[in-house]
């Protein structure tokens, strides 16, 4: 005796090359039109389960590729097998009535978690490069040292909520134009905690926490840059009743430097020559941040060149030991204002040169065509 392979794409009613939002959006339609709690249809368990195990193969990319190689045979069995048989991932089922996932919302008979706190810290350049470390302080609502974050009084215990029997959410039946639907709601009484206090701290006042001043110690990585933030999960404030902690993020603002500018990794620095040195060559000295240092300047720099000082910028932040570099952007300045003696010098240079100066120049003034040169 044979039993007859079903064709799982038929069953979803989509292609074999369906994509997978395809195949989910067509699984989304069915089960809100073939779900018993929807359907008068008498065989719409039979479907419904029939759906859900065509989608629990062919949402799952490996069982996916063994059913179109070897048929529902290769799954060893039933479509379904393998997780909860006939029924599909439950996430799924509640996205396709209610447009979202399910578990998105606050955990279900549980204290809420803290929220998250923010800190702005300011600090040097310098700090930045080299990395450092801070001691801050801040305002939080933290555990209460009285009931030890019960939110009870001394001796007495959070009890199961009336409302809701402990389950944190309150359950309504409606009808609609599809049929029955439940409505779930977090209980208004205990929060979706499923515990109320009945005899509440009188230093929290039942909700398990007071605010106090913080003080923490804060390590700041070297090559931080500004507006990069740092986390330390836990620091923040702590839930109602013995919730969980939120996260402290330190957001780090960078004070510029005097001389240096900074683009990630790298550095630069103007550096204003005269045209005596740019043509001539010098050894000149330059801020850095390991301090200043001494590098030369070839004789006939052009202006706009860019001397570069390999491992002398920043640190990187994910490679330790590596640095960026420190780029000297060379700036040939042209004199507005010189003495007769620095104008007869440079007249001489023009005529060794051949070059025609002042006014009567053919070409302008060499000063007019340094300037042009130099732009």
């Amino acid at each position: 005796m044979t039993t007859q392979q079903r064709d799982l794409y038929r069953i979803l009613g989509v292609e074999r090359t369906a994509t997978d939002a395809e195949i989910k959006r067509a699984f989304r339609k069915l089960a809100q039109q073939w779900h018993p709690d929807v359907s008068s249809d008498p065989d719409a368990d039979a479907r419904f389960k029939e759906i859900n195990e065509a989608y629990q193969v062919l949402s799952d990319p490996e069982r996916r590729r063994t059913y179109d190689t070897f048929g529902e045979a290769g799954l060893g069995g039933a479509a379904g097998a393998g997780g909860f048989p006939g029924f599909a991932d439950f996430g799924d089922i509640f996205d396709a009535f209610f447009g979202g996932r399910a578990g998105a919302g606050p955990r279900r008979g549980r204290p809420a978690a803290g929220s998250d706190l923010r800190y702005d810290l300011r600090i040097t350049f310098e700090e930045a490069i080299r990395g450092t470390e801070k001691e801050i302080e801040f305002p939080v609502l933290d555990r209460c040292a009285t009931c030890g974050g019960s939110g009870a009084k001394a001796g007495a215990t959070p009890v199961t909520c009336p409302q809701c029997s402990g389950r944190g959410e309150v359950r309504t039946v409606r009808d609609t134009m599809l049929g029955q639907m439940i409505n779930v709601t977090t209980c208004p009484r205990c929060r979706g905690e499923g515990r109320v206090v009945e005899d509440p701290c009188e230093a929290c006042r039942g909700e398990g926490r007071t605010q106090r001043d913080k003080r923490l110690r804060v390590t700041i990585p070297a090559g931080i840059d500004d507006g990069h933030q740092v986390r330390l999960s836990g620091e923040g404030e702590v839930g109602p009743r013995g919730g969980p902690a939120g996260s402290l993020y330190v957001a780090v603002n960078v004070a510029p430097h005097r001389t240096l500018r900074r683009e990630g990794t790298e550095l630069y620095y103007e550096l204003g020559l005269s045209i005596a040195q740019a043509a001539l060559g010098t050894r000149v000295r330059i801020p850095t941040v390991d301090g200043e240092e001494e590098i030369d300047v070839k004789p006939g720099t052009q202006p706009g060149s860019t001397i570069r000082l390999r491992g002398k910028g920043a640190p990187h932040l994910r490679r330790p030991g590596a640095r960026g570099d420190l780029h000297v952007l060379v700036d040939v300045r042209i004199p507005t204002k010189m003495t007769p003696r620095q104008r007869e010098l440079l007249e001489e240079f023009a005529a060794e040169a051949g070059e025609p100066v002042g006014k009567g120049g053919a070409a302008g003034g060499i000063i007019d065509r340094l300037k042009d040169a130099l732009g």
